[in-house]
């Protein structure tokens, strides 16, 4: 019997094809998005369950060949019939191809192998993740296309790509395959084994579900006139085929009326502001007669404009010394052209062939070969509209809106709008071509917050919002005119736009890091488990908190909604530049979502407090009511809490099995359990996996600074922050620092800077959970790659966020004041 025919190998290939399946369903969108956050799971499996570099490039290589087909079939039909040479033909090549085609299943197979050899699931996972990305920005794909596209369909989970684009909601998915693989894999060992990866698994699609419902929420109205623009769909195809029936004369002539006849409906009765044609809808050079009957063509679009009255933008050709470009022209009534947009990602051999493989030869072979030359890259044209506004809008053509580059660098020259212009004709037949490439367009207004108008030839044609909603849209094969009202204006800048396409380089960086930790020398387990802890000192009696489970259930939820509030708080602040000019709105919900359900769990805390007393060998409880005298031989384990909600401490558990109905918190629960311990008491240990356990250890090491006392910290730092900045608010909006006394009375000045304070304090306890939020990650990263060295980094990352806060804030402040 074959190898492939054993029972492994053929569940291996039961789950390659399956995965294949959910991925063509996954690829359908309408309402196959979950599938997206489960459907490599089945092939994931077959990868646990190789063992040999050879044997996953193998299964990595029919990976990619299922995928090609079961998702991309129609691309290889559309391209044989384009060329000619037959829909069976143009998927027997694509097929071919498929490696080079889907080239990130071979890596992410591959890396993912090598990491699973040396790091756990957790760091495997993170790494094929890391690969599959990097994988798609070093070697970009023919369609651009990466998994994160499917959830376009979800108008909630497809709003994280305004902050890591396409790519990162790919890593999302990737990583919840991931979890739900490990599970799937941790199943003999029930429940308890499997609920940690599953709840990883879930954790993307809340974080992504939670972002979209409050960028939704807060942004569903948008302020701004609005652009009123017609879109011309005039549904004319095959323009070479009807070259060789009527001549060219005749085609550019037809063309032409029947965009004008559109047009004009448009501007007279539809009072549209501008016109938008389809990508090559003028089919010659325009400004650039090749002959006199285009020069006469030329001026008859010009007249055309000037009688509408409106600015008019077209695909067409442009030629210079170095050969032709798709373009798009904009023509100004009255003004004539005033500029020409050069297409900048080309199609390979349909529309350019590079300069190694072209020759007479190739020609011969495949005559349907383009030879335009590509432009250089995102430009943004001023809009000039009939009541006087200009509207700096960002032309994109065809190939060019799978760019996320393009329609960044847009953004950043200003552009309010986006233009895009395409001929999906060759997708005639195969339909879900250009629906997949409206989705793919639909993510460049997510990832840079403008509104686009979409114009093809015959389908399908759009106006997107910002969102990435279809407000108005076309059927696919036929003539239609579009047209549509958007808001458009300045907008806040998107993380994409701020920081650029910034998770393939990130993946990058990760997987070097993993390949020089790789590198270094194994570490004993034991080491590396359980490193040195020191244990602070401390003296009975000592203030504890004596929580039952019920009341540590409820503080730990207040301060969990606490620690949401500030996130949500500072989420809103990025995305709505007016609440960051309202205080007395950032005050609201700072008291609300956040100081309001800190101050109920410290009450509830309070309530509990109480003393610990260890004398004679035996240890004393005393608090809210409540006495409890414990021998420490009775004591059968002391155990640290694996979650430090609502703070650190401790569980007692006696030797009959019984746990102490309440949990201890304490200030230094390492130096109480070291004094237990010295009396009598068993060790103390952290419980969970390795990682988290190194994690929490490091937690406990440190001792608390000075600089984290809350009176230093949210009392006096925002203090000395709002005297010089209220005084100098003074001097300029009442020329004394003291003039606003002087006018309206020391009530009035004391509550002015009173808001000034608490403005600060809400600044300076979002500037500190952040640095908290890093020093939580770098910690729980170090636990992973250098577990031995965690306590160490903790203790240098704490120095360096004190540095950050108490220096670091004054001295931003300060140099922003400078430069103001």
């Amino acid at each position: 019997m074959p190898a492939w025919a054993s029972a492994p190998a053929a569940r291996q290939l039961a789950g390659i094809l399956l995965s294949a399946l959910l991925a063509a369903l996954y690829a359908r969108g309408a309402q196959a998005w979950p599938l997206g956050f489960v459907m490599l799971v089945p092939c994931l499996y077959c990868l646990n369950t190789t063992r040999t570099l050879p044997a996953t490039l193998g299964w990595a290589y029919l990976m990619s060949l299922a995928w090609t087909f079961a998702v991309f079939g129609w691309f290889g039909a559309a391209l044989g019939r384009y060329t000619q040479l037959g829909a069976g033909t143009g998927l027997a090549c694509l097929l071919l191809g498929a490696p080079l085609f889907q080239p990130q299943i071979l890596v992410f197979a591959l890396v993912r192998q090598l990491a699973g050899r040396r790091f756990g699931p957790l760091l495997r996972a993170l790494a094929g993740a890391a690969a599959w990305v990097a994988a798609e920005w070093l070697l970009p794909k023919l369609l651009g296309d990466t998994l994160g596209y499917g959830l376009y369909p979800s108008r909630l989970m497809r709003q994280g790509a305004a902050l890591g684009g396409g790519a990162g909601l790919t890593v999302l998915l990737l990583l919840t395959n991931e979890g739900l693989a490990t599970a799937f894999s941790y199943r003999q060992g029930g429940w308890r084994a499997m609920r940690w990866p599953l709840a990883l698994s879930a954790l993307p699609a809340l974080l992504l579900a939670g972002y979209g419902q409050l960028v939704l929420s807060s942004g569903s109205v948008r302020a701004g006139p609005t652009l009123r623009l017609a879109m011309v769909q005039a549904n004319l195809v095959d323009y070479e085929g009807l070259r060789q029936q009527k001549g060219a004369h005749a085609v550019v002539r037809s063309v032409l009326d029947r965009h004008f006849a559109m047009s004009y409906d448009a501007v007279v009765g539809q009072r549209a502001a501008a016109v938008l044609w389809s990508e090559t809808a003028y089919p010659t050079t325009f400004g650039q007669p090749k002959s006199a009957a285009g020069a006469a063509f030329d001026r008859e679009i010009l007249e055309q404009v000037t009688a509408a009255g409106v600015p008019f933008v077209f695909g067409t050709y442009d030629r210079d010394m170095a050969g032709e470009y798709n373009a798009a022209a904009f023509v100004q009534p009255g003004t004539g052209l005033t500029g020409l947009y050069r297409k900048t990602r080309l199609f390979p051999l349909t529309e350019y062939v590079p300069s190694w493989l072209d020759g007479p030869r190739l020609r011969r072979w495949l005559p349907w070969t383009g030879n335009w030359r590509a432009g250089n890259g995102a430009r943004v044209f001023p809009l000039q509209l009939a009541d006087g506004r200009e509207i700096p809008v960002l032309p994109l053509i065809c190939l060019d809106d799978v760019d996320t580059s393009l329609a960044l660098d847009g953004a950043r020259l200003g552009a309010q709008a986006i233009l895009t212009m395409s001929n999906d004709a060759w997708f005639s037949t195969d339909t879900e071509g250009a629906r997949l490439h409206q989705s793919v367009a639909a993510f460049r207004s997510i990832e840079t917050g403008l509104p686009q108008f979409r114009v093809t030839t015959n389908g399908y044609s759009a106006a997107i919002d910002a969102s990435g909603e279809v407000l108005a849209g076309t059927a696919m094969g036929a003539a239609a005119l579009l047209v549509a009202d958007q808001r458009v204006g300045p907008v806040p800048a998107t993380l994409m736009v701020r920081w650029g396409d910034w998770v393939g380089p990130a993946a990058c960086s990760l997987l070097m890091v993993l390949t020089v930790v790789a590198l270094m020398p194994r570490q004993s387990a034991a080491r590396a488990r359980s490193p040195a802890l020191p244990a602070p000192g401390v003296s009975f009696p000592l203030r504890i908190i004596m929580l039952p489970p019920a009341a540590r259930l409820m503080t730990a939820a207040l301060r969990g909604l606490a620690m949401l509030g500030l996130l949500g708080l500072g989420v809103m602040l990025m995305l709505n530049p007016a609440l960051r000019a309202n205080t007395l709105a950032q005050i609201r919900l700072f008291a609300g979502c956040c100081l309001a359900p800190e101050l109920a769990a410290w009450c509830v805390l309070q309530g509990f407090a109480g003393q610990a007393t260890l004398r004679d060998g035996v240890l004393e409880l005393r608090g809210a009511g409540r006495r409890i005298e414990l021998a420490l031989g009775e004591i059968a384990s002391v155990a640290f809490w694996r979650v430090a909600l609502p703070a650190q401490g401790l569980e007692l558990r006696t030797i009959s099995g019984q746990a102490l109905r309440c949990g201890l918190v304490l200030a230094e629960p390492l130096g109480f359990a070291a004094a237990l311990a010295e009396a009598g008491a068993p060790p103390a240990h952290l419980a969970g996996f390795p990682v988290w356990a190194v994690y929490g250890r490091a937690r406990l090491a440190l001792r608390r600074r000075c600089g984290d006392r809350p009176v230093f910290k949210f009392g006096l730092l925002p203090l000395a922050l709002a005297i010089p900045a209220f005084q100098l608010h003074q001097q300029i909006a009442y020329g004394s620092g003291f003039g606003e006394y002087y006018s309206f009375g020391v009530k009035a000045y004391l509550l002015a800077f009173g808001l000034w304070w608490v403005a600060w304090l809400i600044g300076v306890t979002l500037w500190a959970g952040l640095l908290r939020g890093l020093i939580e990650a770098g910690t729980l990263l170090a636990a992973v790659l250098s577990p031995a060295q965690t306590i160490a980094v903790r203790h240098w990352l704490e120095c360096a966020g004190q540095l950050a806060l108490y220096l670091g804030l004054p001295l931003s402040v300060l140099a922003n004041l400078v430069l103001s």
